[in-house]
């Protein structure tokens, strides 16, 4: 008999991580062929500015989404249970009320997180409570090995899956890395977040303008805790006008011409959620030699000095130090960015991501 699973998860808008990879397991041919599958979409954000904030709207989307769920739990009757659960913080605890209900009718719970948490809050008597209740007889999939540490204390490590994101592979004409830019031209995509690094990759490549390393750089995503205005006052302060460029939002194929245009990728995050950048992936299949951090599941991604290079979060020294090796030595980022199209090939494409998940819903 063909498994009945009830999918919880996100889809956008807004476009972020999680909701990506709802919106792939939605669509995946292979999911859908294999199991019969039903969708709810846990979102009740229509935008990046509303995650994290209250609302009639919003408490209303949440009571439809309960609705939704006992309707499908008492008609649909699913085998199993998926949920994408957010570790912590508001979004835990209606995300945590849903689990239980599916637990309160004996369905058997797989908790996929693509953020972290747990062990911020499992010493608030609360959060541990309920922490206990909704890991126990629970399967878990992670991200990467180095996420495990966040929920090991309620979770024997035979009970959880290891599951890496991956991303569809485009049809890129021409991966040209030898003849590049006159100028190095370094990517910045993300929103524009302090946690993101933002301003210390600002610090940094001031840095480097005081030592006449020639370089340009694109800082390219959507206004968050820094405007527009605060970035371009930043860089006016730093004397970096010339060299870097804040584009704003780019999506599709003007967003991939900018990563056809690069030649060196960073994002030197210090996010406490940050666990497994799908950004990191998109330049690793353009091949990009990537900088970024011993953040969340990165190591994982990134392989330091092979890949690319990873710096401890806030270093500002050593972020700018790898930098500037990679402006100047055209063979290593040549070298560093063909390893890591191979890894990405290997290890993080949509297909394979698919075949793990599939894999992993068969056995549970």
């Amino acid at each position: 008999m063909t498994k009945k699973i009830l999918y919880l998860l996100h889809v956008p808008p807004p476009v972020h991580g999680s909701s990506m990879v709802g919106k792939y397991i939605m669509d995946s041919r292979l999911i859908n062929d294999n199991f019969d599958a039903r969708y709810i979409n846990l979102g009740t954000s229509s935008s990046v500015d509303e995650i994290g904030k209250g609302g009639l709207k919003k408490l209303i989307k949440y009571l439809k989404i309960i609705f939704q769920t006992l309707t499908q739990i008492i008609f649909y009757k699913p085998n199993l249970g998926y949920i994408a659960m957010t570790a912590k913080g508001g979004a835990f605890y209606k995300d945590v009320l849903i689990a239980f209900l599916l637990k309160a009718f004996r369905i058997p719970l797989v908790i996929h997180f693509h953020n972290k948490g747990v062990s911020v809050n499992q010493e608030k008597k609360i959060d541990n409570f309920l922490y206990q209740k909704v890991f126990k007889n629970s399967k878990i999939i992670l991200l990467s090995k180095y996420l495990y540490s966040d929920i090991q204390k309620y979770v024997a490590e035979k009970d959880v899956y290891y599951c890496p994101n991956g991303i569809p592979e485009l049809v890129i004409k021409e991966i040209k890395r030898e003849n590049r830019n006159s100028i190095v031209n370094l990517l910045f995509l993300s929103n524009l977040i302090a946690s993101k690094g933002v301003f210390i990759l600002l610090e940094a490549l001031h840095m480097l303008d005081k030592k006449n390393i020639d370089f340009t750089c694109s800082f390219i995503g959507g206004e968050g805790d820094i405007t527009a205005e605060s970035f371009n006052a930043k860089t006016k302060e730093l004397g970096l006008s010339a060299n870097v460029t804040y584009l704003g939002r780019k999506y599709g194929d003007e967003k991939n011409e900018y990563f056809s245009n690069a030649d060196i990728f960073v994002l030197p995050t210090h996010y406490s959620n940050e666990c497994f950048p799908l950004v990191l992936l998109e330049a690793m299949q353009y091949a990009l030699p990537v900088v970024s951090t011993f953040e969340g599941g990165i190591p994982d991604l990134v392989k330091d000095g092979v890949t690319g290079f990873l710096v401890k979060q806030q270093d500002l020294e050593a972020l700018a130090k790898k930098i500037a090796m990679l402006i100047q030595d055209a063979d290593l980022r040549m070298a560093m960015g063909k390893e890591g199209r191979k890894r990405f090939e290997k290890h993080f494409t949509l297909a394979t991501f698919e075949n793990r998940l599939h894999q992993i819903l068969k056995e549970v």
